[in-house]
């Protein structure tokens, strides 16, 4: 039998208001936990919100998320073959589900209303 991991996903677009979801995923050495995101996504859950661009050689910081209640990029984390609980960052506005602001007020787009 092969190993999994289990990944335990923050959800919702309220902080106060989330759930939990759990999403078994196949392990094999030497993933991320953005691999295993990527799979969930794409196999079981399309509507889950992640934020990654790994055109940049894993230098945008755009993959940003807590695991276990540490701060670390998903595409550099390693994936275990254990439950692993994906948080969005605690000190960033909430988007949705893992996604947060993470561009300095000063740095966005202003929507500006006609």
């Amino acid at each position: 039998m092969s190993e999994i991991a289990t990944l335990k996903i923050w959800r919702g677009s309220d902080k106060a208001n989330g759930h939990w979801d759990s999403h078994q995923v196949p392990f094999e050495r030497g993933q991320s936990v953005l691999d295993g995101l990527r799979w969930v996504r794409a196999r079981i859950d399309p509507t889950l919100a992640i934020r990654f661009s790994c055109i940049n050689a894993n230098a945008c910081k755009e993959c940003m998320v807590e695991v276990d209640g540490e701060t670390v990029y998903a595409c550099t984390a390693r994936l275990e073959p254990r439950e692993m609980l994906l948080t969005p960052l605690s000190n960033k506005k909430l988007v949705r589900d893992l996604v947060t602001e993470i561009a300095p007020p000063a740095e966005r787009f202003a929507v500006r209303e006609k």
